[in-house]
């Protein structure tokens, strides 16, 4: 009998093991699966996902969106996003559609997606062999020697590897190209001298991601110097979350992906309005409201916390009425409130790693490895990420499945 050894029990690898049961099926072939999963229990980090919901995918995909996107552009040919959902349904799974696309269990529990799963690879007799940690995947001529922390061996006619990018990198042989793996998706530690007193407020706001500038200048002075255009990383419109280290949110989970200790944070507080239009307004509240201090002056438009940390961004007393003046440097730093990264914040809140192998030596419709027939990577494992909003897990899905099919049909007689 032919055997498929699966290292990972995380989204892809289920999605392996699913996929390459419902081949085995479809060929009517014997072939022993099995999930090899250090953990005590498959499946656990679809649980923490989508804070406990598991957004599983978006009713819009978009390869262009992912890192490697050509690579990923055609995996979705080859397995096309509706087939993967409708794939779920297939197993007993009810979803619903939310802002943005977003794709939830009709349940709103990520427990739903992991039982459905775990039903399917039960009933097909998958194996899983849980506390079970693999240290190497050697090939031996046309088959693989598995290698286990306890020190224990098998051979496997194929092998999938589905255990992120981290703990992938020690297994495979050198000749596979790897990128250091990084957390992203997650919050940005910033200077924290600007955002003090802010922890736990939320705005609504632009944010744009600049590469390293350099500025210089006295900024209580004058206006700031405007970022280099040239040095424009990125840009997302949402909620921002203050806290103590620095700033939270799906907007800067998104920009994480981006961004570099020594980059700056443009948050725009106030993106309906121009530039030019807040200043002529902050100069008619003036005349308004001129014996008020200058936060209270932004009442109505900014929460005075808020107000105090964009007035002491360049030197305006938060109680002395604002200055004729000085209209245009209040408008220029609300427009522009900025932080300076210092790196990731909390690591243990990023979703996703960026890195892992580099995509060139596998196969994009099958993730089968160019070097050696008969061993697929998928998902985190490879390196490809994406923003929030699904995108993710379905990329975990679809390159899951793709192996399993890919493998079964290997091991078929």
């Amino acid at each position: 009998m032919k055997t498929l050894a699966i290292i990972g029990g995380g989204a892809a690898g289920l999605a392996a093991a699913v996929e390459a049961a419902r081949e085995s099926r479809r060929r009517s072939a014997r072939m022993e699966i099995t999930v090899y999963e250090a953990s005590d229990r498959v499946g656990k980090s679809i649980l923490a996902t989508g804070n406990g919901r598991c957004n599983l995918s978006n009713s819009a995909i978009d390869a262009a969106v992912y890192r490697n996107a050509e690579f990923v552009r055609e995996a979705y040919r080859a397995l096309p996003p509706e087939k993967v959902r409708s794939s779920f349904a297939d197993l007993g799974l009810v979803m619903r559609e939310e802002a943005e696309g977003r794709i939830y269990p009709l349940t709103n529990k990520a427990t739903s997606v992991l039982d459905v799963l775990r039903f399917a690879i039960r009933e097909s007799g998958v194996r899983e062999s849980c506390g079970t940690e693999v240290v190497a995947v050697t090939p031996v001529e046309e088959r693989f020697l598995v290698c286990f922390a306890d020190g224990g061996t098998v051979f496997a006619d194929a092998v999938i590897l589905a255990c992120g990018g981290g703990p992938a990198q020690s297994l495979l042989p050198p000749a596979y190209p790897y990128a250091g793996v990084l957390p992203v998706l997650g919050p940005l530690k910033t200077d924290v001298a600007p955002i003090k007193g802010l922890n736990n407020i939320r705005v609504r706001c632009e944010v744009s991601l600049y590469g390293r500038p350099c500025e210089s200048g006295d900024k209580a002075a004058g206006r700031r110097k405007a970022l280099p255009s040239a040095s424009l990383k990125a840009c997302e419109a949402g909620e921002v979350l203050f806290r103590d280290y620095g700033v939270s949110g799906i907007v800067i989970f998104d920009l994480s992906r981006f961004a570099e200790a020594g980059d700056v944070l443009s948050l725009d507080l106030v993106p309906e309005t121009s530039e030019d239009a807040l200043a002529a307004d902050l100069s008619l509240r003036v005349e308004r409201f001129g014996s008020r201090g200058a936060v209270e002056l932004l009442s109505g438009m900014l929460l005075a916390p808020v107000a105090r940390a964009v007035c002491a961004s360049i030197g305006m007393r938060a109680d002395d009425p604002v200055a004729r003046g000085r209209t245009a440097d209040l408008a220029c730093a609300v427009k522009s409130f900025r932080l300076e990264v210092r790196g990731v914040g909390d690591v243990r809140q990023c979703q996703v790693s960026r890195g892992g192998f580099e995509v060139v030596p596998f196969s994009p419709d099958t993730m089968e490895s160019r070097l050696h027939a008969g061993l697929y990577v998928v998902g985190e494992a490879l390196d490809i990420d994406a923003p929030c909003g699904g995108y993710n897990l379905h990329w975990a899905w679809t390159s899951g499945a793709l192996a399993g099919r890919a493998a079964a049909g290997r091991c078929a007689p």
